[in-house]
């Protein structure tokens, strides 16, 4: 009993020290991709291969993330108290995590269609090297928004076992909201990542100026996130969730200033979760009435 226990208690510290609960920024738009190449609700079973692929692989990049930056995290006191700075998960025990997830991704993706799994490795690959680049490029904001980008991208492949008709416009979309969130984000460590030698958007151009350029992608995201309604021959419902989509997106500027950051936890978690889950409900629902 008191084993198992511990078992327990050690997942859930390695859940939280990866943020499990935000696998709801990215995957909504995975839904996204697979309902929009089904034109409805595809097979449930296709669903549920990619929720677990999807779980598979950012809990296998959240956790090498962890491992490959502890020693920085040790250093920055915003981090030191993640769980192996800390010391509440040994290496060995991320390192476990992360291939058993990648084994879970790999896995699903084998059980949906050839073209899913032959895109596999690039796209888990993509996920894990964003983790190094804030070491020499300050383009990492945007190296993360193409990882990411993938999600709707697997999603339809997952369901059509093809890259035919794919509205490309939505990755595009989803690469510039993850660039733009990601930049604002940076900015809670642009000190830390200038003494140290790492690069970021924040640390090269001051906070001022990446917020004008996080607003900018963020600007560049809703013109891709509108394309993508007229290459998907969407209707009303689906612009109406993106006005939506975008009142929350500029809340989120609004709450959040270069020279007081104090309330971003609250804009990070809850707006971009909100802007994510609004676009598939938004585009569910167009499906749903297209011709009524």
């Amino acid at each position: 009993m008191e084993r198992s226990e511990s078992i327990l208690k050690k997942i859930v510290i390695l859940l939280e020290m990866i943020q499990f609960k935000l696998t709801i920024f990215a995957m909504p738009f995975a839904f996204t991709g697979a309902f929009l190449a089904g034109r409805g609700v595809p097979k449930w079973s296709a669903l549920l291969w990619v929720v677990l692929a999807m779980v598979g692989a950012r809990t296998c990049a959240m956790g090498f993330n962890r491992i490959v930056d502890r020693k920085f995290d040790q250093s920055n006191p915003r981090t030191a108290a993640r769980a192996i700075p800390a010391g509440a998960v040994k290496p060995w025990e991320a390192w476990a995590m992360v291939i058993l997830a990648g084994m879970l991704f790999f896995f699903s993706c084998l059980q949906l269609n050839t073209l899913t799994l032959q895109l596999s490795p690039f796209a888990l690959g993509l996920t894990l090297f964003y983790s190094l680049t804030k070491r020499f490029t300050f383009l990492c904001h945007l190296i993360l928004g193409v990882a990411l980008a993938f999600s709707p991208l697997g999603g339809w492949v997952a369901v059509a076992g093809t890259l035919t008709d794919y509205p490309y416009a939505l990755s595009l979309g989803v690469l510039f909201w993850v660039a733009g969130f990601d930049t604002i984000y940076a900015c809670l460590d642009a000190d830390f990542d200038r003494k140290n030698g790492l690069y970021s958007l924040p640390s090269r151009m001051g906070k001022g100026k990446a917020f004008r350029l996080a607003g900018l992608f963020h600007i560049l995201a809703f013109v891709f996130f509108l394309l993508t309604g007229w290459q998907a021959h969407l209707n009303i419902y689906y612009y109406a969730g993106l006005v939506l989509a975008a009142a929350a997106l500029f809340y989120q500027h609004m709450l959040v200033k270069p020279e007081d950051l104090s309330r971003i936890q609250a804009s990070f978690f809850s707006m971009n979760g909100f802007i994510s889950v609004t676009i598939f409900v938004a585009t569910l629902l167009s499906l749903m009435t297209l011709g009524k």
